[in-house]
């Protein structure tokens, strides 16, 4: 009489649900849009604020400035979880793991930005004077610091995710993640002869950013 041994069957691990994933990567689809809308609106209505000497982080300031604070944290939120339906997304993938981990670092930088608001500058808030800043304050220097590695880490990422895209065939995307973050870092080179070249170049990476998620939404 015989006896058959069977070998053990590795289980295996379970898809993320595609509906979780689909509803994370929405939400860091609509952070960057959201977050401008915001910043535009309240520019374009606050007493004092110009977009040609004022950065749409010290909307923080004043007595409507907990609207961006929310601003800000509402972003994060939305971009982290973002990242998670990324990581969800790009499973497998080569650069996946990086990819969202940078995303994620992004995020984070916009719930620092929310805690330390930026300095007082250029007339705004109103009274305060006409100077651009010259030093920074603690809580200023956070923020300051925390947007720069923020966008650092969006750069990298759309290089991870151009490495992505070139393996899928997509050139397209391929090339504008990695033309994207060169045009954030002219955006924030330009800084010191304008705000309103950092809007630029801030606003690139997070439309850029929401076109990517919702490209990943899709497929």
């Amino acid at each position: 009489m015989t006896h058959t041994i069977e070998a053990p069957v590795a289980a295996a691990v379970p898809a993320p649900p595609r509906s979780t994933t689909r509803t994370l990567l929405v939400s860091g689809t609509v952070a960057g849009p959201l977050f401008l809308a915001g910043g535009v609106i309240q520019g374009l209505t606050r007493d004092g604020f110009d977009f040609t000497r004022n950065a749409i982080s010290q909307l923080s300031l004043g007595d409507l400035g907990w609207i961006q604070v929310t601003g800000f944290l509402l972003t994060g939120v939305l971009l982290i979880a973002g990242s998670a339906g990324m990581r969800r997304a790009l499973r497998d993938e080569p650069g996946g793991v990086w990819a969202s981990r940078l995303v994620g670092v992004f995020g984070a930088s916009f719930l620092l930005a929310g805690v330390f608001t930026a300095d007082p500058g250029g007339g705004f808030p109103p009274g305060d004077p006409a100077a651009r800043i010259t030093s920074l304050s603690g809580h200023g220097a956070v923020h300051m610091v925390s947007g720069m590695v923020g966008y650092l880490a969006l750069c990298a990422a759309f290089l991870v995710l151009a490495r992505h895209f070139a393996a899928h065939q997509r050139r397209g995307w391929a090339i504008g993640s990695r033309l994207v973050p060169l045009g954030v870092l002219a955006g924030f080179a330009g800084s010191s002869a304008t705000p309103l070249a950092f809007t630029a170049g801030a606003g690139l990476g997070l439309l850029w950013l929401a076109a990517v998620t919702a490209r990943l939404a899709r497929a």
